[in-house]
């Protein structure tokens, strides 16, 4: 290979390399759905929560009116928790998450998920 084409592969991909890091990370789904109804209340009972797939959120009633949100990522492996009864559940490899502040408290995730702040208007959950 000649130096010039050597030269002008490197520039290519150096130039691939900063437009790349320009574009930076992709918004998460949560990103995107700030400001919008994410779910209705009656979706959340007292004492538990739902999962809702189309925003990758966890909502949360621990107690009445008491809403809490969190990403539905596990902070293990990155499977979508899937249930939620007295702790937020992810059956991919068995970790469990708190109601109240989304900290593992079965492992193997030892991080805790990732919060979100939400306002209720109504039954509308909307994502802060």
């Amino acid at each position: 290979m000649s130096r010039r084409r050597l030269l002008g592969t490197a520039g290519a991909a150096a130039a691939v390399t900063a437009g790349a890091a320009a574009c930076g990370e992709p918004p998460k789904p949560q990103d995107v759905r700030r400001g919008t109804v994410v779910g209705q209340t009656t979706d959340v009972p007292v004492g538990g929560g739902a999962v809702f797939s189309n925003s990758k959120l966890v909502v949360t009633q621990p107690e009445e009116g008491d809403y809490r949100a969190f990403s539905a990522a596990c902070t293990h492996g990155g499977c979508t928790v899937q249930e939620v009864t007295e702790v937020i559940g992810c059956l991919c490899h068995g970790s469990q998450f708190d109601l109240v502040t989304g900290e593992a408290v079965v492992g193997p995730a030892t991080e805790p998920l990732e919060p979100f702040t939400v306002t209720v208007d109504g039954t509308d959950i909307i994502l802060d």
